[in-house]
């Protein structure tokens, strides 16, 4: 199995998830954004998804039979100012790992997409169906490989299950694994920064027509995440129909009651201020998840916002320097 940007932090509670369950894994990582540690001492190869060589190579080496591909980059205000860099990165890099693959025959693919494909909600919760008008290039990029891969389908025999996540929390609940991003962007591990001294939160909007006025997001355990990868690859193995799931425990929470929770689980209030809205950012996002509880029967075990920011406050306690090394 192998695991493009499995130090990241989804993709290395995914390939922590496949490990557990008896599979060989092989972390393929450029490391510009994941962590040596992460890897948490399983196989390793620092290469770049544009080298098809490379992959090809490992492909061969190692017996991949399926590839989860997790390798992007993910920042949607950053995806504004660089759209060549997101391009170059999430779409060209991807299809040179599906070139590799259907060089290479291996004909299983699991992608790690985003609802941000959605773009701005016509209805929630947000089903598979919603309609995919991204409003960044960080959701087009995603939304681009979506569309290719039923060409690859026809083409090469390529199966393929795309995995749309809502918001991506928590830390693995053993404390093996955590969320280190450099800079860090994702409200729950920027709280804890907070508590724990770092710079105030700030809060973009407090004017939205919810009812604190802040934004609702659906927060779904990163344990759940890699659970759903799990579920997703062994469909495609018993039975190989691609199919599209969105990922969310299907409930949102406003970003001041992550505030409360934070401090109800740390017992210190968050400094924090209000800001302007930011650009693109809808009032209320979550999941509908009847598609992937029904047919691939994965059920979240983290609904209550407080065990999600327990698990990664764990984490950070035992790690206060969080992996201990900068991306390199």
């Amino acid at each position: 199995m192998l695991v493009t940007g499995g130090a990241g932090y989804i993709g290395s509670h995914a390939a922590r998830a496949l490990a557990d369950a008896g599979r060989r894994v092989v972390i393929y990582d450029n490391l510009s954004q994941g962590h040596r540690a992460a890897a948490l001492g399983a196989d390793l190869v620092v290469g770049d998804t544009h080298d098809v060589g490379l992959l090809r190579s490992v492909i061969e080496s190692r017996g991949v039979t399926a590839v989860m591909h997790f390798a992007a980059w993910a920042a949607v205000g950053e995806s504004v100012r660089d759209p060549a860099g997101y391009y170059a990165n999430n779409v060209a890099g991807t299809l040179s790992v599906l070139r590799a693959m259907a060089e290479r025959q291996v004909p299983t693919f699991i992608f790690s997409s985003t609802c941000a494909v959605f773009g701005e909600p016509v209805e929630t919760p947000m089903g598979e169906t919603h309609p995919a008008r991204p409003v960044n290039a960080y959701g087009e990029t995603k939304l681009a490989v979506e569309r290719a891969l039923p060409h690859y389908e026809r083409a090469y025999g390529l199966r393929s299950i795309c995995l749309r996540y809502f918001n991506a929390a928590g830390a693995d609940p053993e404390g093996r694994l955590g969320e280190d991003h450099r800079p860090e962007r994702h409200l729950i591990p920027l709280a804890l920064d907070a508590v724990r001294g770092g710079a105030p939160l700030e809060i973009y909007g407090d004017d939205y027509p919810t009812p604190d006025g802040t934004c609702l997001r659906d927060y779904i355990h990163v344990s759940d995440l890699a659970a759903a990868h799990l579920l997703a690859l062994r469909r495609l193995e018993a039975d190989p129909r691609s199919a599209v799931y969105n990922l969310g425990i299907g409930r949102p929470f406003s970003v001041r009651e992550v505030l409360e929770s934070v401090r109800r689980v740390t017992g210190r209030a968050v400094p924090h201020s209000v800001a302007g809205r930011r650009d693109g950012d809808p009032s209320v996002l979550f999941a509908a998840n009847a598609r992937i509880r029904e047919e691939l029967g994965w059920v979240p075990r983290f609904v209550d916002l407080d065990d999600i920011v327990a698990t990664a406050w764990r984490w950070l306690q035992a790690h206060p320097g969080k992996y201990g090394e900068e991306a390199v």
